[in-house]
């Protein structure tokens, strides 16, 4: 069985930085690239940052410079550094695992974070 689970997000001040967790299967981690989404309220969801299999990172434009993602292959997590916090960032956040063989993906259950001004 495969599992993606997040870690809390939170309310933080602009400028503000919040640190978001997720821990995936064993069975998955290093053949799975992973990503961050966001949604936000009447938006579609779209992709913050990404992290491959293989070692390459992507990111979003508007999040470039302020946030940074990272793998512990140790761990089985992925982390979402999210620094200088705009209130424009405010959504639910997901973590995504895409395999690497046959492109399936899974999904987290969100995570809320909201940044006030």
């Amino acid at each position: 069985q495969v599992q993606l689970v997040e870690s809390r997000g939170g309310l933080v001040q602009a400028v503000g930085s919040l640190i978001l967790s997720c821990a995936a299967s064993a069975n998955i981690f290093r053949v799975s690239t992973f990503a961050w989404y966001r949604q936000a309220p009447g938006k579609q969801r779209e992709l913050v940052a990404r992290h491959t299999y293989d070692g390459n990172t992507d990111y979003a434009d508007f999040v470039k410079g302020r946030f940074a993602i990272s793998r512990d292959n140790v761990k089985n997590t992925v982390t979402l550094q999210m620094n200088s916090l705009k209130p424009e960032d405010t959504a639910v956040y997901y973590c995504n695992a895409q395999l690497r063989f046959n492109l399936y993906e899974y999904w987290g259950q969100g995570t809320q974070v909201t940044v006030s001004s």
